[in-house]
């Protein structure tokens, strides 16, 4: 079985293994740096909501938008928008991708215990520490004076601990853990739906409506009970609630793969998806045109029919695929050989993940005061929090005790 490095605390080959999946490894690390950039635009969103007066006022928008510039950027609302509908979705399939190999090698409970170790103490280390750190700014933001004694007292008011995007790590290693137990109830569970992956594959269409199909069915009934906005919080344990189920079919889908082979399949390098990527790209923006046009007329308000909120939701769950669909085959027709900056970027992508939130808001704040342009900010942002965190990952993976980890 192909392997591509280590996606989001999936075991670790390096670029020289010969093993080594060129294609998902790198796509993997694309998707990180377009996290960054997420982040890093969302200060200078068109409509992004303005500093509340504490920490604790309603509606805690904070969360998302930690620092509010009054400098905006129009591109910043088309970026966030199309990352928010795919890029955690293919996140958690380019997950899934390992996980079977991971079981049928070592076992459920030696496979948990690893996974605890990789997922684990990142997660205590970027909750515990890096989050407190890295919302700082937003309290000088929303204060005026470094009163650390006021933050930390409106911190543990709050009722629960936010952790940015470390959710996304306890997440897996929750879907981890499903996986596993799936393993116990049915060791064969994936190798059997592996096949039948493989045998959807044949036409990738197919595969994308079957996907559309699943996911519709799980979402639209979470995003009508809990619109697609809200959030579950308890303690640090944070999730989408409307999506959370969505995630999880992706991560599945993503294990069944994985289980059949990155060489074959859907994921082959010259199968039809690769070799249809002009298509996929075209798919791409025609659903997000649509799911955008109709989110956007929900959201003002231009009509108050339920129909038209489930049919932005049905537009979501086509776009989101159509998406993981495009980057999937344009990273697989075009990524096959090997770069040396890009074996540096996936090799250090999941300690940039980790900790780029704190560069990420500490530079959008120093640049409170600056008289340029959105975006500006936003190419300074995006680039200085990118180079910090690969730096800072870099040197971090010096020390043997952390490679192993990150």
């Amino acid at each position: 079985m192909s392997t591509a490095g280590s996606t989001l605390g999936a075991p670790v080959n390096t670029p020289l293994t010969a093993k080594y999946n060129y294609a998902i490894g790198y796509l993997r690390a694309f998707i990180v740096a377009l996290v960054v950039a997420h982040h890093a635009a969302l200060a200078y969103h068109s409509y992004a909501p303005p500093p509340p007066a504490s920490l604790l006022a309603q509606p805690r928008w904070w969360g998302a938008f930690p620092i509010v510039d009054p400098q905006k950027w129009s591109g910043a609302s088309l970026l966030v928008g199309f990352n928010d509908i795919f890029f955690m979705s293919l996140m958690f399939f380019l997950s899934g991708l390992f996980v079977w190999h991971g079981l049928a090698k070592k076992g459920a409970a030696t496979f948990l215990r690893d996974r605890l170790f990789r997922l684990g103490l990142p997660f205590i280390v970027a909750a515990g520490i890096l989050a407190p750190v890295a919302y700082y700014p937003t309290w000088l933001q929303i204060s005026g004076h470094s009163d650390i004694a006021g933050y930390w007292h409106q911190w543990r008011s709050l009722g629960y601990w936010p952790t940015g995007p470390a959710w996304f790590i306890w997440v897996l290693f929750a879907f981890d853990c499903i996986a596993a137990l799936l393993f116990v109830l049915a060791p064969q569970w994936g190798l059997k739906l592996g096949t039948f992956t493989t045998n959807l594959a044949r036409r990738p269409v197919v595969f994308f409506a079957a996907l559309v199909a699943i996911t519709a069915l799980v979402y639209l009934p979470m995003a009508h009970y809990f619109t697609s906005l809200a959030w579950t919080a308890i303690g640090p344990f944070a999730f989408q609630t409307s999506r959370i189920l969505h995630y999880l079919v992706y991560f599945l889908t993503g294990v069944a793969v994985g289980a059949a082979g990155l060489d074959q399949g859907l994921l082959a390098p010259q199968g039809k998806l690769a070799r249809s990527w002009p298509w996929w790209i075209a798919r791409s923006l025609l659903f997000f045109a649509v799911a955008t046009s109709l989110t956007l007329a929900v959201l003002t308000g231009w009509s108050k029919s339920p129909a038209l909120t489930v049919a932005a939701d049905v537009g979501f769950v086509f776009s989101c695929a159509a998406s993981c669909f495009a980057f999937l085959a344009l990273f697989l027709r075009f990524a096959q050989t090997r770069s040396s900056v890009c074996d540096s970027l996936a090799a250090n992508s999941y300690a940039i993940y980790l900790i780029h939130y704190v560069f990420v808001i500490w530079l959008q704040y120093a640049l409170l005061p600056a008289s340029i342009p959105g975006v500006a900010k936003f190419l300074i942002v995006f680039s200085g929090a990118l180079f910090l965190s690969w730096a800072t990952s870099a040197t971090l993976r010096r020390i043997p005790a952390v490679a192993r980890i990150i």
